[in-house]
């Protein structure tokens, strides 16, 4: 969590590993058919669940986003282009040589190639882009919203959270008029923009929020509470089906939001020893997090393959968590060379797009005054 002002938000990275790790957990335990790790149940650790049902994790990256832009931009002068300009070379260049891997894959395996070229086109507006970029489209509709949030949110910290209603009316209607609204809830911005706003809303109040610690714990309790349920009673892929006929997804997305919200105020108002090795190795794994996001995909699938098949059986799901962890660590490798290599030279391409604004004499006469 380096930004363009060299300011380092060490809480961040580690919040942003922890993001990481749920997702890696979720595609190592469970592939996408529930091997090694059958679907069925839920771990008696409840909160637990969270990583067996890893793909949460999306929503707290999508919450950090949220927090994180607000932690930066609030009261500031913004440079839109130079911001979206930063944006496109942050994410741009893993993006596209992971479109270039996933393309050399499919044409191996004999699919059209034109299909595949026609798929990225349309990623720019439909989650279809591999390897989990389809969040990354995601993360693109809420920079272009950005410039709106920000404005009404001048003229009221709450204003915003009138754009979570009308997304929650969306989500309503569409789930009445389609009998299903989780491939909308999960897969599009008409579900994550209640995240985004959430973690934009929690750094607003983060002072106030902060000091409430019993109520903060609680509201992630009842998460984890929560996860555990709908793990139980068939999560994402059995409840009875995918996608779900369940009206649940309906609010899914906002219960994620003001959870990983909590979480989050939580974690950044503590203060963290960054000296400590522990400290240091979160760090770099929040810094390489979106490397090992996208890259982890060419090889969890196999690894846990071969370890379920080779080396012993990880069907249950305390011993394929140890292994996730591991995989989890080993995945530092690749994470750094990406970064080191790939992501960080256009990192110095990037501009400042933010500053406090000017005052006029009649603030700074006041001031004085």
């Amino acid at each position: 969590m380096r930004s363009s002002s060299g300011q380092h938000f060490i809480a961040l990275d580690h919040l942003r590993a922890l993001a990481a790790f749920m997702v890696v957990a979720w595609h190592f335990l469970h592939f996408d058919n529930g091997t090694p790790v059958p679907f069925e149940g839920a771990p008696a650790l409840f909160p637990l669940a969270l990583f067996d049902e890893g793909h949460t994790g999306v929503a707290l990256f999508m919450v950090l986003s949220g927090y994180l832009f607000a932690k930066l931009l609030n009261g500031k002068a913004i440079s839109y282009p130079a911001f979206f300009w930063n944006r496109f070379i942050r994410l741009a260049p893993l993006l596209l040589v992971t479109f270039t891997l996933v393309g050399i894959e499919r044409n191996l395996r004999g699919d059209n190639f034109l299909d595949y070229l026609s798929s990225l086109y349309r990623g720019l507006v439909y989650p279809v882009w591999p390897n989990g970029g389809w969040s990354v489209t995601t993360e693109i509709h809420f920079y272009i919203a950005l410039p709106l949030l920000l404005y009404i949110s001048r003229y009221s910290r709450l204003l915003p959270m009138g754009i979570v209603l009308v997304a929650i009316f969306l989500r309503f209607y569409f789930y009445q008029t389609h009998g299903e609204v989780q491939s909308l809830a999960y897969w599009t911005i008409i579900g994550r923009i209640d995240q985004f706003i959430l973690g934009m809303v929690a750094f607003l109040y983060s002072k106030q929020l902060a000091k409430n610690t019993t109520f903060l714990f609680l509201v992630f309790t009842v998460f984890a509470g929560f996860w555990w349920w709908f793990d139980f009673t068939g999560g994402f892929f059995f409840r009875p089906k995918y996608p779900s006929p369940s009206a649940v997804w309906i609010w899914i997305p906002t219960f994620e939001g003001l959870a990983y919200a909590a979480l989050i105020v939580w974690y950044d108002a503590k203060e963290i020893d960054s000296s400590t090795v522990v400290s240091r190795i979160l760090c770099r794994l929040g810094e390489y997090s979106y490397s090992i996001y996208l890259l982890h995909v060419f090889v969890v699938f196999k690894v846990a393959r071969y370890i379920d098949r080779n080396i012993m059986d990880i069907s249950n799901f305390y011993i394929a968590l140890i292994w996730a962890i591991a995989f989890f660590f080993a995945m530092m490798i690749p994470g750094y060379l990406s970064f080191r290599f790939i992501e960080s030279p256009f990192l110095k391409l990037r501009l400042k797009y933010a500053k406090e604004p000017k005052k006029s004499r009649t603030t700074t006469a006041l001031g004085d005054a």
